[in-house]
């Protein structure tokens, strides 16, 4: 695969700048937080296959909630896995590693991939097999400034940040260039275990703030 193979993230996703990573116990508690961040204005979640069932329950999201939110698949680790999740609609996939066989599988199903990386030669890795774009994590431990580093060698990289970002470093990450920022724990925090969906929409919308006035600035 060449990078004229490289398939984009969706226009949503690439619009919104944002993907929500929700990641619980168990995959039927996806649908009732689905609906509060849509509500709330996010247009992008990953879920990811730490959930057990996430696949099985994929289907049925996409019919509920596919022409409100692209639905993305993460930690995905085995090319199996990843063909399933194209097979059954998945928008996008994620995976923690930068891996050839999973490059090689989202190129021959169709599917844009963010693979994960936190090396130079790991990002540019996935970048030059084609990534839609590349993961940076865990983002926590580098920080926004290491964004310009890399852009120094590799200047057309599209990075998104993961692991650790709250509403400030989101907000530093997209100033410093990221394409997007990928956002779970501190946006997310209990809803999955049976918390106030109220207040996570509360807690949606200035994040969604944030990539609105970025994208804007």
């Amino acid at each position: 695969m060449t990078t004229t193979d490289r398939r984009l993230l969706p226009e949503r996703t690439a619009a919104a700048r944002l993907i929500v990573v929700l990641r619980g116990e168990r995959a039927d508690q996806y649908a009732p937080v689905l609906e509060a961040l849509a509500g709330a204005g996010i247009r992008s979640v990953e879920l990811t296959l730490s959930t057990p069932d996430t696949l099985d329950v994929l289907p049925a999201l996409l019919e509920r909630f596919g022409d409100r939110l692209d639905i993305g698949v993460g930690t995905v680790t085995d090319p199996a896995d990843l063909r399933t999740a194209a097979e059954r609609g998945a928008h996008f996939i994620v995976t923690p590693i930068t891996r050839a066989d999973l490059l090689e599988a989202a190129a021959a199903a169709g599917i844009a991939i963010i693979p994960g990386g936190l090396t130079p030669s790991e990002l540019h890795a996935g970048w030059a097999a084609g990534a839609a774009a590349v993961k940076v994590f865990p983002a926590s431990v580098v920080g926004p400034g290491y964004l310009k580093d890399l852009r120094g060698p590799f200047p057309d990289l599209r990075v998104i940040p993961s692991g650790g970002v709250d509403l400030a470093a989101a907000r530093a990450w997209l100033q410093a260039g990221a394409d997007a920022v990928s956002v779970g724990g501190p946006l997310v925090g209990d809803a999955l275990s049976g918390g106030d969906l109220d207040a996570l929409a509360e807690r949606a919308v200035p994040f969604v703030g944030v990539t609105v006035r970025e994208a804007g600035a």
